[in-house]
């Protein structure tokens, strides 16, 4: 177990003393266990590190006037759903980098073409990357996400409903408020657009 786990409370003027001894000594009690859960789940010390991090820091910013009976609940929950997260951000990095690598290796011009849904499901393993393939991956998805700031704002925003928030074309077309054809003709230029300049910045996903 790594030192210097846990994280003190916020000192918030609006905090009591009494609070913030209450929820560090919380903390204290159940890092160990939170991080023994975490590790199970993703079976990589230092993603489970930074998972209960931010746990930690979830539950001391919004939950520290809670009384010491309900941190147990509250934690397990932000836990949990900080867990799902981190799985959930994997996947979408994996889609990222395959709809790009995809859509590269077409030639598909039709502004109504939408990489999505070419491609087949990936496996829904847990288990995790060789630690190369994973640091290639997160260069390539930082590339992606500033790249992302640059393109028109419609774009910009069908593509991170289609395959950041997962929406399928009709639930972001109803998001948007527009046809399902304007979405993939958004997701069709935005990717192409992404594709383009990570090829000038020497990125092939």
């Amino acid at each position: 177990m790594r030192p210097g786990l846990i994280i003190a409370a916020p000192h918030d003027g609006l905090l009591q003393l009494a609070a913030q001894a209450e929820i560090s000594s919380f903390l204290a009690g159940i890092e160990r266990r939170a991080f023994k859960q975490a590790m199970f789940a993703v079976r990589d010390e230092d993603a489970a590190l930074d998972i209960v991090q931010d746990a930690m820091l979830k539950l001391t910013e919004n939950y520290s006037d809670k009384p010491a009976s309900e941190l147990p609940m509250l934690f397990q929950r932000i836990l949990q759903n900080t867990i799902h997260d981190h799985f959930r951000r994997q996947k979408v990095r994996v889609a990222w980098t395959t709809l790009l690598s995809a859509f590269g290796n077409k030639n598909e011009k039709d502004d109504d073409y939408d990489p999505l849904e070419t491609l087949q499901a990936k496996s829904d393993s847990n288990a995790t990357a060789d630690p190369a393939g994973i640091a290639e991956q997160a260069q390539t998805v930082a590339a992606i996400e500033q790249a992302l700031s640059r393109l028109p704002i419609r774009q910009r925003e069908a593509f991170l409903l289609r395959y950041w928030e997962e929406f399928d074309v009709a639930e972001t077309a109803a998001a948007m408020g527009c046809s399902e054809g304007s979405v993939k003709t958004h997701c069709s230029r935005a990717v192409r657009a992404l594709a383009e300049m990570l090829k000038a910045r020497g990125v092939t996903p």
